[in-house]
């Protein structure tokens, strides 16, 4: 931990998890990096550590500071059920009224639509994560606008969106484990991205307690991404995806 710790002046190292395969050990670093998306100054510190460890164990050999266990990228079991990044879970009660009257569908009709759609329909196809509508479109616009790396859209769109009926009325949740959102570094300081960050208020890092404006970011996110999911299946459920497609 001290030797994490001694490469960065914001990144802390949390825990470890070790799990073995045969000879080889993998390890999955828990880390926690302020108001970075900090996949930089976790590599800086966990090679730190691997050092370290070299240097305890001489036997040992380290094939690559990335194994897969992180899981990076890629959609995965272990982010689905641990979370990388930050995870968030966002929730929402549209009346009967609004659900007819702006959504122009019934609440039977949305409640079994996700269940036959984004509950059964993607565990026939076998999806780990992917029990919504449309997610990664929501999070590919926001990660381009806000200056996140696209291609951790993979994991950060892992979506479970349920629908349930709460007397004449609708509740609706978006649970995502694993966002991989930052407001410092990277693509964040284009003037286009900051732009975008200025306007939600939450540009650079938090002046009070650091991490705050990346977690502010990635519940953000989630509440656009379930806004996304009542639009979509609302279309759907009503029969009116294709025209409206058509009358654009």
């Amino acid at each position: 931990q001290n030797a994490f710790n001694s490469t960065t002046r914001f990144g802390r190292l949390e825990s470890v998890l070790a799990t073995v395969a045969g000879r080889q050990v993998y390890l999955r670093f828990r880390c926690s990096t302020g108001d970075a998306m900090g996949m930089n100054m976790v590599s800086k510190g966990v090679d730190a550590a691997m050092r370290h460890l070299l240097n305890e164990f001489p036997a040992m050999r380290l094939i690559a500071i990335s194994g897969n266990f992180c899981s990076d990228k890629k959609p995965s079991a272990v982010n689905w059920l641990e979370g990388r990044g930050k995870s968030v879970a966002c929730e929402a009660l549209l009346s009967k009224e609004v659900v007819e009257r702006v959504l122009k569908t019934n609440v039977a009709d949305l409640v079994e639509l996700n269940q036959c759609k984004n509950l059964i329909g993607s565990a026939m196809a076998g999806s780990i994560g992917g029990n919504n509508a449309h997610a990664a479109n929501i999070v590919s616009g926001f990660f381009l606008g806000t200056g996140q790396d696209p291609a951790q859209n993979v994991e950060s769109a892992t979506c479970m969106t349920l629908l349930e009926a709460e007397g004449e009325d609708l509740h609706v949740s978006c649970t995502m484990p694993s966002i991989e959102v930052g407001t410092v570094g990277g693509g964040t300081t284009l003037q286009a991205q900051a732009a975008c960050l200025d306007m939600l208020g939450f540009r650079g890092a938090s002046a009070t307690n650091p991490g705050d404006n990346a977690r502010a970011l990635a519940q953000v996110l989630c509440a656009t991404v379930m806004a996304g999911e009542i639009s979509l299946l609302s279309a759907l459920a009503s029969g009116h995806l294709v025209s409206a497609h058509m009358d654009l």
